[in-house]
């Protein structure tokens, strides 16, 4: 069985092997029709990162880029700018991505086959729908995970107002609807990158979705809470936002491993204008920028540890984050509008841990780590911020901080293919979406990974969706990759 595994593990195959003498060493898993997961390239587009010294051993897939045509959709195309997403396991063994698709104001469906090979896409919200309002991180709530589901949240963050709401999509809705969205208006309009929900045991019988505001306006960016007593009730529940001790604390007070008490003050406003006023009002911590948000995996008091960035900002960086910040907040176990709040990782700080910070944007956190992924807003003041977008693990036993990937599209291969520039600014392209698909297709310390290819421009990625004009779209690739080997 050992030599076996080694072969395998040399080749890329993933099978599924138990020593039940009665299958010849072979088991079913529900699902999957005795299939066999084969990580590979996929697409044409190569996968441009650099993996650093220490994590040399781990494998990075290109899977489906902007370029590539699909099997049974030829003519779909990856938008610009994808983004945040979540993954399916069908009962045929084939796999459902819903992959938001940010520059275009979209959200596509990507069928994988058994093997995990992309084999078909089409667009399941478009911009008519989302009234030109980009669609930035997302999150899957599933009922094994979150106790109603499956559904799809998705943030709409910029574009056309006043349509920054937390968009709802089943996974499976007919492409055919694609112009129909549904929004959730319970859960108020914000610059929304994500809307998180937590896991069905960190309060049992509720509904918790942590939302982050990617604002750095006068009411800056802010950390928002729904919050229904019904597990499952998208609409009923209230509204809330965190305030810091006693709402004087600004964010460049905060120390680093200090815990700060926070309390989530109820807002009775849902509309985006009425919102920022009344969080000034009542105090709300103002971020420059909250990005994604993520809680730790395991169990129930795991699941109310939840770590979120702000990316930062040049603008009103004498109260707020300039170059991002990744916080902690550990919520009562008893009621979750009461917690403590710790600053764990400062950028701002040029001799800490973080010191090469330049502006962290999406995190997914697992039992042990948090993947916090770099969107570099491009000013490079400082020689530690001199890099293109990297991917770091965070430690979160120990606290220590390591750079996995870079992004690395200034290389011969991507500028003579047409892919970059060598005259890209540092952190052109930015790395994103991540997610842990580890327990979704049967294979330890696997997840999915995005690169928005900033410079990699085409007129035949124009309006991927058919719906509005190219004057509506972005003609950006994008990248999907697999990455293999990464701890949990």
């Amino acid at each position: 069985m050992k030599t076996i595994s080694k072969i395998l593990a040399l080749t890329g195959l993933i099978t599924f092997i138990s020593c039940d003498s009665d299958d010849n060493n072979t088991v079913d898993i529900p699902g999957t029709n005795n299939s066999v997961i084969e990580l590979k390239n996929h697409s044409m587009t190569p996968a441009f990162v650099t993996k650093q010294s220490e994590f040399n051993n781990i494998e990075v897939y290109s899977i489906l880029s902007s370029e590539d045509a699909l099997s049974d959709s030829p003519n779909f195309v990856y938008g610009s700018m994808a983004d945040g997403c979540g993954l399916l396991r069908n009962q045929d063994g084939t796999f459902t991505l819903i992959n938001n698709i940010e520059a275009d104001y979209a959200i596509a469906r990507i069928t994988l086959d058994a093997t995990f090979k992309p084999v078909k896409g089409e667009y399941i919200l478009n911009s008519d729908a989302t009234g030109n309002t980009a669609q930035c991180s997302g999150s899957l709530a599933t009922p094994e995970e979150h106790g109603y589901g499956p559904v799809y949240f998705s943030g709409g963050e910029w574009g056309s107002m006043p349509t920054n709401n937390v968009f709802m999509v089943d996974p499976y809705k007919a492409a055919s609807d694609a112009s129909v969205a549904e929004i959730l208006p319970a859960m108020g309009q914000w610059t929304i990158e994500n809307a998180v929900p937590l896991n069905k045991n960190a309060f049992e019988g509720k509904t918790v979705i942590m939302i982050g505001d990617d604002s750095r306006g006068d009411a800056g960016g802010q950390l928002a809470m729904y919050v229904s007593n019904t597990l499952g009730d998208l609409h009923n529940g209230s509204l809330y936002g965190m305030k810091v001790g006693d709402g004087t604390i600004t964010d460049n007070d905060l120390v680093v491993g200090t815990e700060y008490n926070v309390e989530f003050m109820q807002l009775e406003q849902t509309t985006y204008n009425e919102l920022n006023a009344e969080s000034i009002a009542k105090n709300v911590m103002a971020f420059n920028r909250v990005e994604d948000i993520d809680y730790r995996k395991g169990s129930a008091a795991a699941n109310r540890e939840i770590y979120f960035n702000a990316t930062g900002h040049s603008s009103n960086s004498d109260t707020r984050t300039k170059y991002g910040r990744t916080y902690k907040l550990v919520l009562d176990e008893n009621n979750p509008l009461v917690g403590k709040l710790t600053l764990v990782l400062n950028g701002d700080d040029l001799a800490g841990k973080a010191k090469t910070f330049h502006s962290p944007d999406n995190i997914l956190v697992t039992e042990n780590y948090a993947y916090i992924q770099e969107d570099p807003n491009g000013y490079v003041d400082d020689m530690v911020k001199q890099h293109d977008a990297y991917l770091y693990q965070y430690n979160l036993n120990s606290g220590e901080l390591k750079v996995v990937l870079e992004s690395a599209h200034r290389t011969v291969q991507a500028v003579d293919n047409g892919y970059a520039s060598f005259d890209d600014r540092w952190g052109k392209w930015e790395l994103t979406g991540m997610i842990d698909i580890s327990d979704i297709i049967g294979e330890p310390d696997t997840f999915l990974l995005i690169q928005q290819a900033h410079s990699w421009k085409s007129d035949a990625f124009l309006n991927p969706d058919g719906a509005g004009t190219d004057a509506n779209s972005s003609d950006e690739g994008s990248i999907l990759l697999v990455v293999k080997g990464l701890a949990r």
